[in-house]
């Protein structure tokens, strides 16, 4: 019943524990910032970007590794196995109540685990720098119902899972890679109006300007966006942002209202250039694709990393434990090639954006001020840039921008 240790899970091991190494080097030291950064940015803003990047990376790279180090020695030395055996014993139920308990159980020890990160990272930390607005008890509010949410569908998909593994030994990893695969697109598809209205409020713009910018952009991109939705990002931060969301009927454009009242108008239009250039180039389908397709990939290399590490997997509640350790590993290992694949994203929404505007010096002044305003670290070292940029940093937006500039 005590899962094995073998060779591949050593090298996904290794993998995390010398990537986390060079992330954790790299973040204490960054190295020296390249001349053209100090173009856009003063030395002064610079450094802050560093200094309030630095203390988020420590505490994420942390958390991983407390993660994987809990996981590694719960699952492996027999702590899991024990577990299983105590609830057995004293719990006196069958299998699926001892995978229920065994579930939460361990559902509570990450959570506890990640709590000071969290906590440090979007509280503390955030109000160090005068970026949050909440307080104490509207962040737990926050927590409990993040946690609440992930919580059940966790329990639901634990329990589909070990159903498809009893119905179909042998490609219970093909049906649990299509359930997950669908719920991608259904989460996709609802979350911008079923979750996201829970923690915060959204109302159409309103502002003539707002619309009558909006309605000119989808003319000259072809794209049938009727509104922009506004956000209450102010409940909680004073940061500003904007993203894309939602398949079809639910497809978004949302801004933060602290965009809104701190940057002028052909800076929004900017903003909204961009997003809809992410609606244009399908980004979102894209990404549901590849997204897909990874998942398939890795559940099948699962299958067979479990089939020669652990016995009797299908009635042994220890195998959620070894899911969960599989994909924090693939998932930090992976992290360069998800990256990559959003930055070119991000790089092909900025260069169609400006052929939307026609508008370069404000798009050039929106990176500068949102890297500005949001202590954006503008100049990462290039192991960080490669591991954990999902966006391109600002000095090099900026150069993509001035770019597509000139084929106009």
């Amino acid at each position: 019943m005590q899962p094995r240790l073998n060779m591949i899970w050593l090298i996904l091991v290794a993998g995390v524990g010398v990537l986390g190494l060079l992330y954790l080097w790299f973040t204490l030291f960054p190295g020296r910032v390249a001349p053209d950064t100090y173009i856009y940015f003063s030395a002064e803003q610079v450094e802050s970007g560093r200094q309030y990047s630095r203390a988020i990376r420590l505490a994420y790279i942390f958390s991983i590794f407390a993660q994987a180090a809990f996981l590694v020695w719960f699952i492996f030395t027999g702590r899991a196995v024990a577990l299983v055996r105590w609830l057995e014993q004293t719990a006196g139920g069958g299998f699926w109540t001892n995978l229920l308990l065994f579930f939460l159980a361990l559902w509570f020890f990450l959570q506890l685990i990640n709590l000071p990160f969290t906590l440090f990272n979007s509280y503390f930390w955030q109000h160090w720098w005068g970026f949050s607005t909440q307080t104490m008890g509207s962040w737990w509010t926050d927590y409990i119902k993040e946690s609440a949410i992930s919580l059940i569908l966790s329990a639901a998909g634990v329990f589909i899972l070990f159903g498809f593994m009893n119905r179909w030994p042998n490609a219970w990893w093909l049906a649990a890679a299509a359930f997950l695969s669908l719920w991608i697109v259904i989460q996709t598809f609802l979350w911008p109006v079923v979750v996201s209205p829970i923690f915060n409020r959204f109302t159409p713009a309103t502002d003539p300007a707002i619309t009558s910018m909006v309605r000119d952009l989808a003319g000259k991109a072809g794209l049938p966006v009727d509104e922009v939705l506004i956000m209450d990002a102010s409940s909680r931060t004073t940061r500003a942002n904007a993203y894309y969301a939602g398949l079809g009927s639910t497809k978004q454009i949302v801004l933060y209202d602290t965009l809104l009242t701190a940057y002028p108008l052909d800076e929004v239009q900017a903003v909204v250039a961009h997003e809809m250039a992410h609606w244009l180039k399908g980004h979102i389908i894209q990404g549901l694709i590849l997204g897909i397709l990874g998942n398939f990939i890795l559940w099948y290399l699962m299958f067979l990393l479990l089939r020669v590490t652990i016995p009797n997997l299908m009635r042994n509640p220890v195998t959620w434990a070894m899911i969960l350790l599989f994909f924090l590993l693939t998932s930090f290992d992976g992290s360069p090639l998800q990256n990559y694949i959003s930055r070119h994203m991000e790089t092909e929404a900025d260069r169609i954006s400006v052929m939307l505007t026609e508008d370069i010096p404000a798009a050039v002044r929106l990176e500068i001020d949102l890297a500005v305003g949001n202590l954006s670290d503008v100049a990462p070292a290039p192991f960080i840039q490669w591991f954990s940029y999902s966006h391109p940093p600002a000095s090099t937006r900026i150069k993509t921008i001035e770019q597509a500039g000139k084929s106009l």
